[in-house]
């Protein structure tokens, strides 16, 4: 599976809506929301002020990603204004559970996600539980970050124990992907690759996107 998630910290928020529709007419497949509370990570990004318009505008699945403290209690808030598909980091709770069920039970496919320094084979324990699990390949909170290169052996392993228990949950990567790095994800075994720079600060963003998604490994 290839899927190409733009995230919209990295566009023009004083043009949101135009981005938003090239979004829409692109082949982007899902929209990625970044939502920052200035505590889990030192920047502060949007809410449910954008949340709602931004459902209002995409025709495609808004796949929210949640860098905040206590996720728990803001998930279900998310699911309302019209999140997809919600994710939260596994070092900002204590027991991901709780807010797995609240996801599930709104409705919303549920993600958990890890920092590059968090070992991600603390993941494993959850694979059965979410539809999806996120490696972050930078460090949460800031866009424009490079690459960490052994996010690709990641990939590798965490792709390997999903297959071998024959679960279907899907892997996201997010941070610093570009077209010299997708194709080798992809090949790794990531299904969803966020793209945030390399798309809106290209010179054609709706290019960008169908070369990601049609990447080979260099």
């Amino acid at each position: 599976m290839r899927l190409i998630a733009p995230s919209v910290l990295s566009a023009d928020f004083a043009n949101l809506g135009r981005d938003v529709e090239m979004l829409n007419r692109s082949d982007a497949d899902w929209v990625h929301v970044d939502v920052m509370d200035g505590r889990f990570v030192p920047n502060i990004s949007f809410g449910f002020p954008v949340m709602e318009p931004l459902h209002q505008l995409s025709t495609k699945p808004l796949d929210v990603h949640l860098m905040i403290v206590h996720p728990e209690d803001y998930v279900e808030r998310f699911c309302d204004a019209g999140a997809w598909s919600v994710g939260f980091h596994l070092e900002a709770v204590d027991d991901p559970m709780p807010a797995i069920r609240a996801i599930r039970e709104k409705g919303c496919r549920t993600c958990l996600t890890v920092n590059p320094d968090i070992n991600f084979t603390r993941l494993y324990p959850y694979l059965e539980e979410v539809d999806m699990v996120l490696l972050m390949s930078v460090f949460a909170g800031f866009g424009g970050q490079r690459f960490i290169p052994d996010t690709l052996d990641k990939v590798r392993a965490v792709r390997k124990e999903i297959d071998s228990r024959g679960l279907k949950t899907m892997i996201e990567v997010d941070g610093g992907v570009n077209i010299d790095n997708a194709g080798l994800l992809f090949e790794a075994g990531a299904d969803v690759l966020v793209a945030g720079s390399s798309v809106f600060h290209a010179p054609n963003p709706e290019e960008a996107i169908r070369q990601l998604k049609q990447a080979e490994s260099r």
